[in-house]
């Protein structure tokens, strides 16, 4: 057993107030030297994005070392949105109730943009590796490619391979967290009605509101 407590929070896709109430309830210890590991999907579908990214942006900022923020495929979309780089339908994905929030928060604040463009792709532990959707199985981590990482399915959740260590992983929303050997699957659909969970990973214990 680790010395220390590592809790991961799977997609919160704009649910700001289950958010708050995740973090009263899991009763993180910054003071103990606990890690918090955000899986990505911040924003998109839910109502209030920007209250979202602006709880998770303090809490990188007030303790860059305990905190990690993974970008998750709706992220890299806005960011791409943002930047004029692809023209995405805003309606499919949800992103027309993101630029709805900005709306009500105008100007664009730049400390939203750092934060969008420092987000990592995975963060490796000695026993687990975190990431937003997955891996592609018989790829070595550091040669994973940012669009599996960001959008891996099928490939990743059928296959048997070991990656060495347990995978956290959200992006794919299940009623009930997936749990198999060397995977948890921690996205529980939030925005669509369903609990956020959060899980402390090395006793395994699921927290949900």
């Amino acid at each position: 057993m680790e010395d220390r407590r590592i809790f991961a929070v799977g997609d919160v896709h704009g649910c700001r107030q289950k958010l708050e109430k995740l973090l009263d309830k899991i009763d993180w210890r910054p003071e103990n030297r606990e890690e918090l590991v955000f899986l990505g999907d911040y924003i998109d579908r839910g109502p209030d994005s920007f209250g979202v990214v602006e709880i998770v942006r303090a809490l990188k900022e007030d303790w860059p070392k305990l905190v990690t923020t993974l970008k998750g495929n709706h992220e890299q979309m806005f960011i791409n949105f943002i930047t004029g780089q692809e023209d995405i339908s805003l309606q499919h994905n949800g992103t027309s109730f993101t630029m709805r929030s900005y709306d009500r928060n105008s100007p664009f604040p730049a400390s939203h943009f750092r934060f969008y463009l420092n987000l990592e792709l995975y963060y490796e532990t000695d026993s687990h590796i975190f990431v937003h959707a997955g891996l592609r199985p018989g790829v070595p981590l550091a040669r994973q490619s940012e669009e599996d990482c960001l959008w891996i399915r099928n490939e990743f959740l059928e296959s048997e391979y070991d990656f060495g260590k347990t995978v956290v992983f959200g992006h794919t929303p299940f009623r009930e967290p997936f749990l198999l050997p060397g995977r948890a699957g921690i996205d529980t659909g939030a925005v669509f009605g369903g609990p956020l969970t959060c899980m402390e990973v090395f006793s395994g214990r699921l927290i949900s509101v």
